[in-house]
């Protein structure tokens, strides 16, 4: 897949560290230009970065405002693990990602890429239906009602897995959105990875977090999930709209057959 990004301009967001550290590498490794955004300063393998906390909505409108134009791709990588809070977990992975993603389209070029970072976390998203779309009218001031309302709280990591959930239904939802410019919109689910924060899932969900383990060959690298984000940025896959790429050794197709008795 060599050059398939060269001459593109990619925001990812979460550059710091894990996911995000390894995409902004590979992209400019491949000839991208790569703008990078964290709350923590790192400016390995970006051409232009940029301090931001994705949890405060003022921050991401001057984000937004200082962006340049003609963006081809936007990388929503940046997140919290389930240790966190509920509330400032569901500002980041959620609000702050669609905040951030509505305020950029109209600096995104025809024919760009929304790739977001999802979970396998978020595979039991069908069950969380009702809650999903009663997220439609969720915002920073009835965050607190919500959790307490639909039990999203951190508690066994419940706020985590729902933030996962919204986002590949928002994904699907989104599919054809700005067909009419030719932007669209992805997801890629990884499974366990070996990034800093594994430790605050395995804290967080105790045998969750590896129960499926003994069906896999290994734990995930950042080197496994980064080229599939760059293919889905690339022009390769322009027609592929509102998919969800379970990047996670097969776990999620083993919980399928084991769901279904297969």
């Amino acid at each position: 897949m060599k050059d398939i990004v060269k001459g593109k301009r990619i925001l990812v967001t979460g550059t710091s560290s894990g996911i995000g550290l390894e995409t902004a590498r590979v992209l400019s490794e491949q000839g991208a230009e790569v703008l990078g955004v964290d709350v923590n300063k790192c400016f390995d393998h970006v051409d232009e970065f940029y301090r931001a906390d994705l949890s405060d909505p003022r921050t991401i409108d001057a984000l937004i405002d200082v962006l340049p134009e003609d963006i081809d791709g936007l990388v929503n990588n940046a997140g919290l693990p389930p240790t966190q809070p509920a509330n400032k977990l569901l500002q980041v992975n959620w609000l702050g990602l669609k905040r951030l993603t509505h305020g950029i389209v109209p600096k995104l070029a025809d024919g760009a890429s929304i790739v977001n970072v999802a979970s396998l976390a978020g595979h039991g998203w069908p069950k969380a239906v009702e809650a999903i779309k009663a997220a439609e009218n969720l915002d920073y001031h009835n965050l607190d009602s919500f959790i307490e309302r639909w039990k999203v709280s951190s508690e066994s990591g419940r706020s985590y897995f729902f933030s996962k959930e919204l986002l590949i239904a928002w994904t699907m939802q989104n599919r054809w959105t700005w067909r009419d410019r030719g932007i669209r919109m992805n997801a890629v689910s990884p499974g366990p990875v070996d990034t800093p924060i594994l430790p605050d899932f395995i804290k967080t969900l105790g045998e969750r977090a590896t129960e499926d383990r003994d069906t896999m060959d290994r734990p995930g690298t950042p080197e496994d999930i980064a080229p599939v984000i760059m293919f889905l940025l690339s022009d390769m896959t322009q027609w592929i709209r509102g998919f969800n790429i379970q990047a996670d050794g097969g776990m999620a197709s083993n919980l399928t057959c084991r769901a279904h008795g297969l």
